[in-house]
């Protein structure tokens, strides 16, 4: 059964640990092995890793990172980054990843999807949906790590992968990437009316409370973070961090809750 999870979202450049805001400048936080590590040790749910760069920079990925990171982590790793085929999925699935998030190339080549899902199942395919709004107040979506604006509108999007069938659909908030004052709950809103297929926010999470608010207002979501899980303080000093058991406890309440037990 769907259950919320709640999952530390890291950036890759350069085979560094980074952190953006809106997207730019990127801030380098150390070495995503040692925080792999530490997530080891707090027992996440489960680790997005995204190479920020390889797409953009027509990278193949980078599968010696991807093993290492892959034979270190004890929790389901979600890794994107570069992924162009279904050829390049499968080998990376075959490493020992969970799941492989795609994001410009799905929108560009859709039939990726399917072959893909040919090879690994839907089940490992997660499309990742870089959204900012506009200033006439909609939503529109951005390739190419948030450099360039997609032809096609978000609610077309959304029909068509739905159509074609994903596992997982992953909402990035380049507006509220880094901020850290909160999750955009209208947009979430707007792609929970579109979307039926498993869902992930992310963007905006500055403190746990965020992230009990995701949850208790669309129930079974997945809750993403990034700045939250690397930063303490408010001159963002790095340690690397999780969710204390108290909060813990409290989502998997809302969790029993949306159960029936």
């Amino acid at each position: 059964m769907l259950r919320s999870r709640v999952s530390p979202c890291l950036l890759v450049q350069n085979k560094g640990l980074v952190k953006t805001v809106r997207f730019s400048d990127p801030k380098y936080i150390g070495d995503p092995i040692n925080a792999v590590k530490i997530f080891n040790e707090k027992e996440v749910d489960e680790l997005i890793i995204l190479d920020i760069d390889a797409t953009s920079q027509n990278c193949e990925p980078d599968y010696k990172m991807i093993k290492n990171l892959a034979n270190e982590s004890r929790m389901p790793l979600c890794y994107g980054g570069g992924i162009k085929n279904a050829q390049q999925a499968q080998k990376i699935i075959k490493l020992g990843v969970e799941k492989v998030a795609i994001s410009s190339e799905a929108l560009n080549n859709p039939n990726v999807l399917k072959e893909m899902a040919a090879i690994i199942g839907k089940q490992s395919i997660v499309v990742v949906l870089d959204v900012k709004k506009s200033l006439f107040g909609n939503y529109e979506i951005y390739i190419h790590n948030g450099k360039k604006k997609f032809k096609k509108k978000l609610e077309q999007v959304i029909s068509e992968l739905e159509e074609i069938g994903i596992g997982e659909l992953v909402i990035n908030s380049i507006d509220r990437d880094g901020m850290m004052n909160g999750y955009d709950i209208k947009l979430v809103e707007r792609v929970r009316e579109l979307a039926t297929v498993p869902l992930t926010i992310i963007g905006g999470a500055g403190k746990p409370e965020d992230i009990l608010e995701l949850i208790e207002k669309f129930k079974v979501i997945g809750a993403s973070a990034g700045s939250l899980f690397v930063f303490k303080g408010v001159y963002k000093a790095v340690l690397i961090s999780y969710l204390t058991q108290e909060v813990l406890i409290k989502i998997r309440e809302i969790a029993r809750s949306q159960s029936g037990k």
